[in-house]
């Protein structure tokens, strides 16, 4: 399916856009169809760029999955969240019936949240809309930020260009950060939760999630040695806490005490009233990036230029790299 769909939308801005009169934008379809959280959480940046540049817009989502409602229902240009079936085969009807509902409802301008997603640009191409970004109207690299390739900001940067091209203007603002935009009473939610959950409440809290998937996962030995440097190191100043995950598994056997919920807003709203979290490259370490606690978070397989956590004092651990030692140093200015 990517070799099929690799050349979609290659003629678009050539053929239909240049040229042309520019039209108001107001209009908007983000085409992601992904279930995973992280990658819900990494085009929040893309969408406060709309909301951004056109305040009064109204933005519909086509996404897999039901992760994608906690995750924009603070946003209140999110006009509407089209869930696409996780299993097409097994419901071919109402699978077709929303990729050929995108060419009756007339939409300013389309977008592609991932241009290596064959059904993204499908529907982008299917869609009514005279404005559409696939994702390769690109500049050579080096004309872009260096951080171009992160997933998170590389739409953004497309969205630019593309704005440019049909007479926006350049926006060289800082690129936002992921932001879940937790309201004030989930906060204090968070706290009270955060509070009942450690030992010394007057403490600040280091909170660590241990788990992951596949082969983004350590070992309970790499986190035993892991735990046993940040207890020794920062246990009698800060309080440290598992966030747990859906399976309710550790790989440090339970050993800190814990906090388990299976609500994604809630867990933010606790890992945002922490002073650090430290977590391997997946969901809940986006999860956390899109607060306001620092996050260092762990990469051993993924690429660090494409999902490092960024904004505030985060940063990432090549675990390939350095020492358990050179691991704590790096927490310690982080605190």
């Amino acid at each position: 399916m990517p070799k099929f769909t690799q050349d979609i939308g290659k003629s678009h801005f050539n053929n239909k856009v240049k040229g042309t009169k520019k039209t108001k934008i107001s209009k908007i379809l983000i085409c992601r169809p992904n279930q995973r959280l992280g990658n819900m959480l990494l085009i929040t940046p893309l969408i406060q760029e709309l909301v951004a540049a056109f305040p009064d817009c109204k933005i519909d989502l086509i996404v897999k999955g039901g992760v994608a409602r906690p995750v924009f229902q603070e946003y209140e240009n999110v006009n509407n969240i089209i869930i696409l079936p996780r299993k097409p085969f097994k419901e071919l009807f109402k699978y077709l019936r929303i990729f050929f509902s995108v060419k009756v409802k007339k939409y300013d301008l389309v977008i592609c949240g991932d241009k290596g997603s064959s059904s993204g640009r499908i529907l982008t191409y299917l869609s009514n809309a005279k404005y559409k970004v696939y994702g390769t109207l690109e500049k050579t690299p080096n004309s872009f930020e260096e951080d171009y390739y992160h997933m998170a900001k590389n739409n953004v940067y497309l969205l630019r260009y593309y704005l440019e091209q049909i007479g926006y203007g350049v926006n060289t603002n800082p690129i936002s950060k992921l932001d879940l935009k937790l309201t004030e009473s989930e906060l204090l939610n968070g706290k009270d939760i955060l509070d009942r959950s450690v030992v010394n409440s007057s403490k600040k809290t280091i909170l660590i999630f241990t788990f992951a998937t596949g082969n983004k996962c350590y070992s309970k030995a790499w986190w035993s040695t892991f735990y046993t440097a940040l207890k020794t190191k920062f246990g009698d100043t800060y309080n440290i806490l598992e966030v747990l995950p859906a399976e309710n598994v550790s790989q440090i056997d339970f050993k800190a005490g814990s906090f388990y919920s299976k609500d994604i807003r809630e867990i933010a709203a606790v890992i945002a009233n922490a002073e650090l979290f430290v977590g391997g490259d997946g969901g809940i370490m986006h999860l956390a990036a899109a607060t306001s606690a620092t996050t260092v978070g762990l990469f051993s397989v993924t690429p660090t230029h494409k999902y490092r956590p960024y904004g505030n004092k985060n940063d990432f651990i090549d675990t390939k790299t350095g020492t358990v030692e050179d691991y704590m140093s790096l927490i310690e200015s982080k605190l």
